[in-house]
């Protein structure tokens, strides 16, 4: 079987921004909508096992790390006023949905993929999200991202030619790096290239040597390399620091208990899926929901 694990957050902005592109001012809801269709058409296509990782509340565990983290001032009011609205009509159609208040969706979907990869029965697991973090969890062809706008399957092979890191390094490579979507800046002059070099060799920040003519013997070479090391000489606190906050969290029961692999199978819509239609405007929607389920064993 296929996991599907679909970041919400991510997808009621991907359909937010997309509906910006077709109207000026896109329609109340146009956003839930396409959140709705686009995983009624998952189903549609075959899905059987389909969570959604919602950002229930933007703000999280991060914020009290680092005072610079991302927050909710400043979203678009129309997705902060939808979220609830998306959870209500996803639950409705009988998809099941973690509400991460503690943790991020980011978390959840991390959460969700460590439990599924560990279920023998569990061909492949499918992260739907470009995120970058959550690159640390694939793992060969078993653990993918698939970036669902590019129609991208983002294996442990394209993580390593993205990056120039493995998945093990990833949150390293974030922590010297930066994050400018999530709101931290990464060590001053550490760029992607070089930090990529770097772990490429020592894999973790906490094994890089202080010393650059450590690095020149260990056979590294990359540009600028004394003043990189003295930057992480005074600043290992804050690269450490970084790379615990763009870590992911595999467990999050003490936020949202999110199951397991059965939990997640699709048996169909509720009966507040009529109402949800009618709030929404989707007249099909009852039907099309019901057509998916053909051929399902319930």
């Amino acid at each position: 079987m296929i996991v599907h694990l679909i970041d919400g957050t991510y997808e009621l902005y991907r359909q937010h921004f997309g509906q910006a592109v077709r109207h000026s001012t896109p329609p109340p809801l146009a956003a839930t909508r396409g959140v709705v269709t686009s995983t009624l058409q998952l189903l549609s296509g075959g899905a059987t096992h389909v969570t959604v990782s919602v950002d229930h509340v933007i703000e999280s565990f991060r914020n009290d790390l680092y005072d610079g983290y991302k927050t909710s001032d400043g979203m678009e009011e129309e997705i902060l006023h939808q979220l609830p609205i998306m959870e209500d009509a996803l639950r409705a159609l009988g998809v099941p949905v973690w509400p991460m208040v503690k943790y991020e969706a980011d978390d959840g979907l991390a959460a969700g993929a460590f439990r599924a990869a560990a279920d023998a029965r569990v061909d492949q697991v499918q992260m739907l999200t470009p995120d970058k973090d959550l690159g640390q969890m694939v793992s060969g062809n078993h653990v993918v991202q698939y970036d669902r706008r590019n129609d991208l399957i983002i294996n442990e092979a394209k993580i390593i030619e993205k990056f120039g890191v493995g998945p093990a390094s990833i949150a390293d490579w974030l922590g010297l790096v930066g994050d400018t979507a999530d709101g931290f800046p990464g060590l001053p002059g550490w760029g992607a290239k070089s930090a990529a070099t770097v772990l490429a060799k020592y894999l973790h920040i906490s094994d890089i040597p202080n010393d650059e003519t450590q690095w020149a013997t260990d056979g590294v070479a990359v540009r600028g390399a004394a003043k990189l090391a003295a930057t992480l000489r005074d600043q290992r606190e804050m690269a450490d620091l970084f790379k615990v906050i763009a870590t992911v969290v595999t467990d999050v029961d003490d936020d949202v208990a999110i199951g397991h692999v059965d939990d997640w199978e699709w048996r169909g819509p509720s009966k507040e899926l009529a109402a949800v239609a009618k709030q929404l405007e989707m007249t099909d929607l009852v039907e099309r929901a019901e057509r998916a389920m053909i051929g399902r064993r319930i």
